[in-house]
């Protein structure tokens, strides 16, 4: 990639009163490709805000990648005018690419940009990077998606839009709501670590950073904002949608085939685990309990009515054989997903086998307590042999509970 800046890099900071260099403590790029009329406008209005309600030291820095208008000497004419403007030039077209050249380039810890159409309101830029200087976030997007969003747009976007994301939670698990919304801000150390594994140099770049982001364990602070669509807007939906979609494959299949050091980037980048509450109790201990309990209440349910229902053709034991084991083939799948949160198909048979080891002991309890009852009693009525096994199941469901925290869903 060929680079050509109008400033050396790093990109120079604007100078103090005393004439030393002030380096900003927010860089927002806005990248342009032939927008020599909304530029001025745009950046205008960013740099009055900026300097009305930011209570740092900010630049602007227009990344213009490969501009075949006057948007380049649009951009120098800002950057003579105003101090707090940088400029950098790119011979290559692409957002991803100009947005990694000026991050890459920057002083400033903490990185953004936004669209120079300024679809979003502004009044969200200082919510957006406010967790990124108080080091409670890694990054921050804009979401139109959220419920305190107001976005005025056509229902063909709105569609897309949420359709995209939709893809993007079914196929790369992504747990943010808002992928493409061009109002985003990172810390500029976690930039420094992420933006060599990012490839794309497009419209797909955003989603890969924050996907990057997401498997590294880093935080992610969303932001609903006010959004207004652009109707004058150039941007190819069939051209984006397919490098899209290309991007998908292509990352879905680096963190299939582990070409992607996430579990190195989670060490390195990686909030660590919450330590107990109490001294001693691990981690998640109270939520897994509360959700363990749940399930087997439903599963408790289901394996009742099962076994009355087989009752009435089958004897006792097997009767209790086969409600049992329906009902913690479906107890250890439930589980698996909402108690332990372990999600894909890597390893779901082999939790599925170990989980039959914890209902062959629930299984020696209920049986043994029913055989005990037979040996205590010829003839018990229904009501006793559903007490015992009631009483049986809650022994099991205790020792299940502790086999499943301990041995099957254990973090290998």
């Amino acid at each position: 990639m060929t680079v050509a800046s109008t400033l050396p890099s790093p990109l120079p900071s604007a100078t103090a009163g005393s004439g030393r260099p002030v380096v900003p403590v927010l860089d927002v790029v806005v990248p342009v490709h032939n927008e020599q009329v909304d530029l001025e406008p745009g950046v205008r209005r960013l740099h009055a805000h900026l300097s009305g309600t930011f209570p740092y030291p900010f630049r602007i820095t227009v990344a213009d990648n490969a501009s075949s208008d006057g948007t380049l000497a649009v951009a120098r004419r800002l950057a003579a005018e105003l101090p707090e403007i940088a400029v950098l030039h790119l011979a290559a077209k692409g957002r991803g690419r100009a947005l990694r050249a000026a991050w890459s380039a920057s002083d400033a810890p903490i990185l953004a940009y936004c669209d120079v159409d300024l679809s979003t309101d502004l009044a969200a830029l200082l919510p957006l990077v406010a967790p990124l200087i108080s080091g409670h976030s890694d990054l921050a997007i804009g979401t139109r998606l959220s419920r305190g969003s107001r976005v005025v747009r056509g229902t063909r976007r709105e569609l897309i839009s949420r359709g995209y994301n939709l893809l993007l939670r079914g196929t790369l698990a992504a747990r943010f709501s808002d992928a493409q919304c061009g109002f985003k801000a990172i810390r500029a150390d976690v930039a420094r670590q992420l933006l060599p594994h990012v490839e794309d140099t497009g419209w797909f770049f955003d989603t890969e950073l924050l996907v990057l982001a997401q498997r590294a364990g880093l935080r992610i602070h969303e932001v609903p904002v006010d959004w207004v669509d652009d109707p004058d807007s150039r941007v190819d939906l069939v051209a984006t949608a397919l490098g899209d979609l290309r991007g998908i494959v292509r990352l879905g299949r680096a963190l299939a085939t582990g070409t992607l050091p996430v579990a190195a980037l989670r060490r390195q980048l990686g909030r660590h685990p919450l330590e107990p509450a109490t001294p001693g109790v691990p981690p998640g201990l109270a939520r897994q309990l509360v959700r363990f309990a749940g399930v087997g209440i439903a599963s408790t349910v289901a394996y009742l009515l099962l076994f009355l229902a087989l009752r009435t053709g089958l004897g006792a034991q097997p009767a209790n054989l086969v409600a049992l084991l329906l009902t913690a083939l479906g107890n250890t799948a439930v589980n698996r997903r909402f108690t332990f949160g372990v999600t894909g198909r890597a390893g779901a048979t082999r939790h599925q086998a170990q989980g039959l080891v914890a209902f062959a002991a629930g299984l020696a309890l209920t049986s043994g307590g029913l055989a005990l009852l037979h040996a205590v009693s010829a003839a018990p009525s229904r009501a006793v042999e559903l007490a015992v096994l009631v009483l049986a199941n809650l022994a099991g469901t205790l020792l299940r509970f502790l086999l499943l925290r301990g041995w099957v869903f254990v973090d290998r």
